[in-house]
């Protein structure tokens, strides 16, 4: 099996993206019992479905794990995490923290006691609580897939994302401005309440907003169970309509050997 480094510590100790993957398994476990037990529906998103599809656990270079849910899966997501989470965990999101950066996935849930640098420093971490290694919760909402119904909210969300970006930056951290965001994409999904489509909820803005991610509900829910490294995880429905959308139609052909590599870490403590 390919090595994939990612830091050597001063003693020589080496850590690689399978140490990584060992504790992201751990965790998505502790997420799925809880999901379970509340029966919260989530599926697992972007790469880490291709993970389960084509290498049936994580891509062996994929340094991260994403998982996504319906928006009111997620408000109800909140609530149980308040109370079910264990204790070397914490989630953070703008609902619970107003320092959050609602420019990146809706809610990261870390592992207390590890920590983790992201390539991006554009969009640092602002919660004091955690630094550690995480798990993305992405928003899905109702969404038209009808340009002229669509374009003029996601347009409006993309306009403030660079003034969101350069104000976090200034050291501001411009409460108004982040709400009315959340509230264009909250009020966006309420108005396609019952579509047939869904996808990215607009707080997510790094796509052309000329071609979302957008999904046919029935291609994701309900969702399956299928083999992920030694558990099993849900993904969508229909993993091969999906994917197609979500990573590419060739979505079963390895990439080149030179783009085989970690792309999320800049640094690491396990």
């Amino acid at each position: 099996m390919t090595e994939y480094l990612l830091k050597t510590e001063e003693n020589g100790e080496k850590i690689t993206v399978h140490d990584v993957h060992q504790v992201l398994l751990e965790m998505v476990k502790v997420i799925d019992a809880i999901c379970v037990k509340h029966k919260i529906p989530y599926f697992l998103n972007g790469g880490s479905a291709l993970g389960a599809v084509r290498h049936q656990g994580f891509i062996p270079w994929d340094d991260d794990l994403d998982i996504g849910m319906m928006r009111e899966d997620f408000e109800r997501f909140i609530m149980v995490l308040k109370t079910e989470l264990p204790q070397d965990y914490c989630f953070q999101c703008y609902q619970t923290h107003k320092e959050y950066n609602v420019l990146i996935p809706g809610m990261k849930i870390r592992k207390k006691g590890t920590y983790l640098k992201e390539v991006n420093s554009l969009l640092k971490n602002r919660c004091t609580d955690s630094d550690g290694i995480f798990i993305d919760v992405f928003v899905y909402d109702y969404c038209s897939n009808r340009q002229l119904r669509d374009l003029p909210y996601r347009m409006l969300n993309q306009a403030m994302m660079p003034v969101l970006i350069v104000l976090d930056n200034l050291g501001f951290n411009p409460i108004g401005l982040k709400n009315f965001f959340m509230w264009v994409a909250r009020h966006y999904g309420k108005i396609n309440q019952g579509s047939e489509w869904i996808g990215f909820d607009l707080t997510w803005t790094f796509k052309s907003p000329f071609h979302p991610f957008v999904f046919r509900k029935e291609d994701l829910y309900p969702t399956q169970r299928v083999p992920f490294e030694d558990t099993m995880l849900p993904i969508a429905h229909h993993p091969h309509e999906y994917l197609c959308t979500a990573i590419a139609p060739s979505y079963m052909t390895l990439p080149p050997l030179e783009q085989q590599k970690p792309k999320h870490i800049v640094d690491i403590r396990l």
